[in-house]
């Protein structure tokens, strides 16, 4: 992901490689965007003014991202999830009360999950920022 100062760290540590950057006021900024399948590390870092989160969703084949339908309640449906970053200064997801959900401004967060070859979603699922444009894709393949 990359931050107004540019790439914030190396891009890449641990074993197949951590995809980390910055979430911003309403967008999701990878960096890098294609990884090794494999356990990878997600840390993520809210440059932005309010709470986020980082929510990992497959994508089907001929599906893009943006595309999800969004429920009454301003979310999209997160079944199929294979990890979120939704703590802040913590692995994993966070508190589900209305007043601890996300990672705090300037704060980080951080979820290891395990992906097969394939296109996957980084979505905020915070109510309604899904619909201003929070999501990017992440592909898995091998890297030579």
């Amino acid at each position: 992901m990359m931050g107004p100062g540019g790439m914030m760290g190396p891009g890449r540590t641990g074993d197949q490689g951590a995809p980390m950057g910055m979430i911003g006021m309403m967008r999701i900024l990878i960096n890098p965007a294609t990884v090794p399948p494999g356990q990878v590390s997600f840390r993520v870092t809210n440059a932005g003014a309010l709470n986020h989160e980082l929510v990992v969703l497959p994508l089907a084949k001929g599906q893009y991202p943006g595309q999800r339908a969004i429920g009454p309640d301003g979310k999209v449906d997160e079944a199929g999830s294979l990890g979120e970053a939704s703590r802040s200064c913590g692995a994993d997801k966070g508190d589900d009360n209305a007043t601890n959900t996300g990672i705090a401004s300037g704060a980080s967060g951080w979820t290891t999950v395990n992906l097969t070859p394939g296109r996957y979603e980084l979505i905020c699922n915070i109510t309604g920022h899904y619909w201003t444009g929070m999501y990017a894709e992440l592909d898995v393949s091998p890297i030579a």
